[in-house]
């Protein structure tokens, strides 16, 4: 089945209203180690009027030896970019959704910090839910369903998200070799489930989401 490209269609009618656009994607929302990281990617006018970068996609439809190479691309096309982050620890304390609204206002702030202000401009959000609002305030969010997929800003937040915490995983890998962090990226594999079996749970897993996958090994 062909994949359609993504577009900046969005992003232009956007630009209607405001001067430029903050794109917001996830990663790590469902892994049962490691924090979830939003990737924030800025456009204007001036990038949406150039083309989107060969081989952009939603990182999930990039083969992971490509990666880093779009990521790359996609960081030199936007604005800025930025990732937020939020902790094993934090998602445990907040739960999931509020864990999402401190990371994504993390990756505001960074941006923020470039000279694109969230507040004066309109943040797309991969999705369908405004996880952000309650954490970062009244901000003008236009969430959209599938938009890593058909949109090329949050195409370029997903990548550029994916690639630093696969990154950060492969590091923890180093540190806790036996959970396989390097390939599973934390998620629930076989492996990743029998090392818990095997070895219990380290500072960087989701107790609560540990346990909820497995409950009786706790």
């Amino acid at each position: 089945m062909t994949v359609a490209l993504p577009t900046v269609a969005r992003e232009l009618a956007l630009l209607d209203g405001a001067p430029y656009v903050v794109a917001l994607d996830e990663v790590g929302r469902g892994a049962l180690a490691g924090p979830v990281a939003l990737g924030a990617a800025v456009v204007d006018a001036d990038v949406l009027a150039t083309d989107v970068p060969d081989g952009l996609r939603d990182s999930k439809l990039v083969a992971e030896r490509r990666r880093p190479d779009v990521a790359l691309r996609a960081g030199a096309w936007v604005r800025a970019n930025a990732v937020g982050w939020a902790t094993a620890g934090e998602v445990d304390e907040l739960g999931i959704m509020r864990a999402l609204g401190l990371a994504a206002s993390r990756a505001l702030a960074a941006v923020a910090e470039a000279g694109w202000a969230a507040g004066e401009g309109v943040v797309l959000l991969d999705g369908n839910h405004d996880y952000i609002s309650p954490v970062a305030g009244a901000l003008d969010v236009r969430t959209v369903v599938k938009g890593d997929r058909d949109c090329a800003s949050l195409a370029a937040a997903s990548v550029i998200a994916k690639v630093a915490r696969d990154g950060l995983m492969a590091e923890l890998h180093d540190e806790h070799p036996a959970y396989a962090w390097a390939s599973n990226k934390g998620y629930a594999s076989v492996e990743h489930r029998a090392a818990i079996r095997a070895h219990g749970l380290t500072a960087h897993h989701r107790r609560s989401w540990a346990i909820a996958d497995a409950p009786a090994l706790f």
